[in-house]
């Protein structure tokens, strides 16, 4: 699954240069991620370019790295199933952006924390390959977004950012490069600023209001209404609330409770409540 052989990126694909380099990074510590954010860039450069003969050849070069991939991984859940490897890639995101906004909120402000930040929010680009991402993730992302860019020209700038929620209103802007400061690599010592999913702090998320709303907690089982009569669930009922199952049962392997709790609440509420 080397990321080698690929032909010089085309002008054209720049908008995904982000996602190509973010699954080099990924490929041998998350090669599931690093498939999906291929998969991204494949789809994207699609939809750029398919007619000039520069863009064909690297994205058929692009399309044999996916190929490769999908054999070395044919037996994982996370190829096979969609459903699967949409939590798998949104529970990573998710730790990533939890371990920036600890940090950001600790006052820790470095070149990992912002990586941590931009790469969330391209990881929820890399969502859109199984559907229409949730109102919560494109809050998410804004933020994520924002805050890399807003923390990365603080620094630049020599200024001390602020921590925490502040107000994005004129901060951001959607096209704005934040730069892609180096991620550990694989190969290097650990330490307290590594955001690998085993060593990110989970205990904060309740706590996350970004804007406001984004996080309001969710109703606990005691506080789900229940039905008085009866209640007809239609086959997509039935399917979402697998997914916020397969959601929480992907959540608890990396033992992150919070979102485990919060998929299976809204299950709960969903069979109970024929409602989201």
């Amino acid at each position: 699954m080397a990321a080698s052989g690929l032909p010089p990126l085309p002008a054209q694909f720049k908008p995904i240069q982000h996602f190509l380099r973010t699954a080099q990074e990924l490929e041998k510590r998350e090669p599931v991620v690093a498939y999906y954010c291929r998969l991204y860039a494949m789809q994207t450069g699609m939809k750029i370019d398919s007619k000039n003969p520069e863009c064909r050849k690297f994205l058929c070069k692009l399309m044999d790295q996916l190929e490769a991939m999908k054999k070395q991984l044919g037996d994982n859940e996370a190829i096979t199933q969609e459903i699967v490897g949409c939590a798998h890639v949104e529970n990573y995101a998710l730790k990533m952006f939890l371990y920036a906004d600890n940090e950001d909120r600790a006052g820790q402000f470095h070149k990992n924390m912002i990586k941590s930040f931009y790469t969330a929010s391209l990881l929820i680009d890399v969502l859109t390959v199984f559907g229409e991402l949730t109102d919560e993730n494109v809050q998410h992302r804004k933020y994520a977004r924002w805050k890399a860019a807003y923390i990365h020209n603080c620094l630049k700038a020599g200024e001390t950012p602020q921590s925490g929620p502040i107000g994005m209103e004129g901060e951001y802007d959607e096209n704005e490069e934040v730069g892609s400061p180096a991620l550990p690599s694989q190969d290097s010592q650990p330490s307290s600023a590594t955001f690998e999913p085993s060593n990110v702090p989970t205990s904060n998320y309740t706590g996350i209001h970004i804007p406001p709303g984004a996080h309001a907690p969710a109703n606990t089982p005691a506080e789900v209404p229940h039905s008085t009569g009866e209640m007809r669930l239609t086959a997509e009922d039935f399917a979402k609330a697998q997914k916020y199952c397969k959601y929480a049962g992907s959540a608890l392997q990396y033992e992150d409770v919070s979102t485990a709790v919060q998929n299976l609440e809204k299950a709960l509420k969903l069979l109970t409540t024929g409602r989201e």
